[in-house]
């Protein structure tokens, strides 16, 4: 498996109804996109409490050669064409947990730097523990965490059916799961 994100930062001004629409009219075809998992789609609205306008998409691949392949094609081809091309981080997953909900609102991040003298096998130990330990909670879809070697940071993303207290939370505008099933085991 592979975890992806890209976000756009958009103009204070920029009507966010057309992301919206873009969404809405885009969705359906991530509904079936071979190779992946899940998407959430997420929007940063500035006149709703967040700091900046943004449009973001996360991405859980079933592996490298999918989120490649999607790269290469013509959905991402009209992302660069509508926002330029964004940075794409990437990390590999050191626990993928799927919880009991059938659908998520909300994405939470957490994210911190690995100490150069940490144990990379006792830290993935402890993020599979915690993984678990966070699907089982209700209202959880997943939790994914995965390490960014280039920048040795380890981030967590948990979808969630209602934002979690005194955790920050984005709105998700549009959740597909395509591949979500078969991750689970069903």
């Amino acid at each position: 498996m592979l975890i992806a994100r890209y976000r756009h930062r958009l103009p204070a001004d920029y009507d966010m109804n057309r992301i919206r629409a873009r969404v809405a009219e885009r969705a359906p075809a991530w509904d079936v996109m071979p190779g992946l998992v899940l998407k959430a789609v997420t929007i940063e609205e500035r006149g709703r409490g967040a700091a900046t306008n943004a449009y973001s998409s996360l991405y859980l691949w079933q592996d490298a050669g999918a989120a490649a392949a999607f790269l290469a094609a013509p959905a991402f081809r009209a992302v660069v064409d509508s926002f330029g091309r964004p940075r794409v981080e990437t990390w590999l997953p050191s626990a993928v947990d799927f919880g009991p909900a059938a659908t998520a609102r909300f994405l939470s991040e957490e994210s911190r730097l690995v100490a150069p003298e940490e144990d990379l096998a006792t830290l993935s130990e402890t993020e599979r523990t915690r993984g678990r330990a966070i699907a089982g909670e209700p209202g959880i879809l997943g939790t994914l965490a995965g390490l960014d070697p280039e920048g040795w940071r380890l981030t967590r993303f948990t979808l969630r059916s209602e934002p979690a207290a005194g955790t920050p939370a984005v709105a998700i505008a549009h959740l597909a799961r395509p591949g979500l099933a078969a991750a689970r085991g069903h």
